[in-house]
């Protein structure tokens, strides 16, 4: 399955772009939208995915309460980073399962992918948390950084593993064959959310070629 990251700013495109898709992610720490757009889009009956980013232009308060506004009007996964506070993220876990909406705890590393051992101690610490879905996304700087990434997928837990850049857009190509519980694509070319994202269309394109070859 193909997750696509949305940034869209404007609210009534939000709402028309995620009709076309089977899953999408909201990014709204980019999207600034209010409680009441924030509701409609959630409770739209699409498969959503709610993520607010640490961002200067809010506090960790205004956060939480936008991905718990986010939770109680129907996401179905909720996003939040392993570093978080302990506290916001207990809110958040346990909002989440009284809503029915699965936890992602993610991980991410822009400078570099760090050694299998020490990935597979991060996923490890996911679960523990509290985690559904562990997600671990790190730069990859050569093309053994995807060979790590890409094993985590060995042990059949609920995984994201990708990697990011140029180099790292094999991963999301590959995620969805080794078990993967869905992999990012940007909706088009020119909305990306991450380094290395590729067009929704140009990665399903691949995807079926490979489903059908």
């Amino acid at each position: 399955m193909i997750c696509v990251s949305i940034s869209e700013n404007n609210f009534e495109k939000c709402l028309d772009l995620i009709k076309k898709f089977e899953l999408s992610e909201i990014r709204l720490d980019l999207c600034q939208f209010d409680k009441t757009q924030i509701e409609k889009i959630f409770s739209s009956g699409q498969k959503l995915i709610a993520t607010c980013r640490p961002s200067p232009s809010m506090n960790e308060n205004e956060r939480l309460e936008i991905l718990l506004t986010a939770i109680r009007s129907g996401a179905k996964y909720v996003d939040v980073e392993i570093e978080t506070d302990y506290s916001l993220k207990q809110k958040i876990i346990s909002e989440a399962i009284m809503r029915e909406c699965d936890v992602i705890i993610s991980y991410h590393n822009f400078d570099y992918t760090p050694t299998l051992e020490q990935l597979k101690i991060i996923v490890n610490q996911c679960f523990d948390m509290g985690a559904n879905v562990a997600k671990v996304a790190c730069m990859v700087r050569e093309p053994s950084d995807n060979a790590r990434l890409l094993a985590l997928y060995h042990n059949g837990k609920r995984i994201v593993a990708l990697g990011m850049g140029e180099l790292g857009k094999i991963s999301r190509i590959a995620a969805p064959f080794l078990g993967a519980e869905f992999t990012f694509a940007s909706a088009n070319d020119e909305f990306s959310t991450a380094p290395g994202q590729i067009s929704y269309h140009k990665l399903n394109t691949i995807i079926e070629l490979l489903k059908n070859s």
